[in-house]
């Protein structure tokens, strides 16, 4: 989700790349359904990635989700400590996903500002 909101909101200031520890065979199929029915965002041709698959980057962002992430070289570090919605109801799913979203318009606004 956040590398979709990154690319369809913010791709004047941010390359997002979304990878990850624990690679599943596909995109979770509730986070596709509504991106794209509350969005308008269709982020069913990304895919998961492992952290190798990823160029060099500047911010790495975890999602907090539980999962502890191997270091991986940056020049900023957050952890945004959400709650994995995987599996429970879309309210919560969505509730998520809008904090995704305007997390990630506040690290495009930050880093605007910090790597122009």
């Amino acid at each position: 989700m956040a590398e979709g909101f990154g690319r369809a909101l913010h791709s004047d200031v941010l390359d997002c790349y979304s990878a990850g520890t624990d690679i599943a065979d596909h995109i979770n199929p509730d986070a596709v359904r509504l991106m794209k029915d509350v969005y308008h965002i269709d982020i069913s041709s990304q895919y998961n990635k492992t952290l190798k698959e990823i160029p060099a980057v500047d911010i790495v962002v975890t999602m907090g989700c539980g999962v502890q992430c191997p270091s991986l070289p940056c020049r900023e570090r957050y952890d945004w400590g959400l709650e994995d919605p995987t599996g429970r109801e879309d309210a919560l799913f969505l509730q998520t996903m809008e904090q995704i979203k305007e997390k990630v318009s506040s690290l495009a606004d930050h880093a605007a500002a910090e790597y122009k």
